[in-house]
């Protein structure tokens, strides 16, 4: 029985969310520039995504660009931004075909004009589609999309929108980024490193964490069923006990 067929399609995760490492240590490796990385690792999102799709995940959230990846050398980040223009147009077609929907998070207006055109003309031609919403973390930090919901809370309570009492989980969903989507479910990351480099700090707080040793362009569906399956074998107690999901009951005792 091969990797796929071992997954219980009754018990997949509402939301995957992927931190794609190990761009720059692929092209080292191969004795190339860091840009080459980036551009191997355009062929893992394409799979990654269209094989989401083909089980039925219905969110899937990449770690695209974030906030600290300014920093990088200029050039890097133009290749970067270059590469990301190209893809969304060669891949509109199969955004399309594949019903999917595309969504951005993050400081869009950071992005360079011809980038953040490109986004916007992608998300306006799929906004309809329902099969799988992938969202693009771009340009952006966790820290700073919490420091944003609790400033437009303040502002909200300061002027009598709201009062303090009023504050819940479910408001301050309503002021992040990822406001229309659920909480993750499973949050991967590959090449090795076991952090979380400042993304979905809020949204994973009851997250299954999937770490794998695999380089990001080296990472194909068996890898990802691989991730699922193991996410499959794990207990999601959310605070109870065991005794207590095998028997609700037990919560009166």
């Amino acid at each position: 029985m091969n990797l796929e067929d071992q997954i219980d399609k009754n018990n997949l995760p509402r939301h995957i969310a992927i931190i794609m490492d190990g761009n720059g240590r692929w092209a080292k490796e191969q004795g190339r520039i860091r840009v080459f990385g980036h551009e191997k690792g355009t062929v893992s999102v394409k799979e990654t995504v269209t094989t989401c799709a083909e089980l039925g995940i219905t969110n899937l959230t990449l770690f695209a660009f974030s906030t600290e990846n300014w920093n990088r050398p200029k050039l890097e980040v133009k290749a970067l931004m270059k590469i990301l223009v190209s893809s969304l147009k060669k891949e509109t077609e199969t955004f399309i075909r594949n019903n999917i929907k595309l969504n951005v998070i993050g400081r869009m207006d950071d992005l360079p004009t011809k980038a953040k055109n490109e986004l916007q003309e992608v998300i306006d031609k799929t906004k309809h589609n329902e099969r799988l919403t992938l969202t693009l973390a771009l340009s952006y930090g966790a820290r700073e999309e919490i420091r944003s919901a609790v400033k437009e809370i303040a502002f909200k309570v300061k002027n009598n929108i709201i009062s303090e009492e009023m504050i819940d989980d479910s408001v301050i969903n309503n002021h992040l980024y990822t406001h229309d989507l659920p909480d993750v479910d499973l949050l991967i990351r590959t090449s090795g490193e076991c952090r979380i480099s400042n993304f979905l700090l809020w949204q994973i707080a009851y997250a299954e964490l999937y770490f794998t040793h695999i380089l990001w362009p080296d990472f194909r569906k068996n890898h990802l069923f691989e991730a699922i399956l193991n996410y499959q074998k794990r207990e999601r107690r959310f605070g109870k006990t065991s005794e207590q999901l095998c028997n609700p009951r037990h919560d009166a005792v």
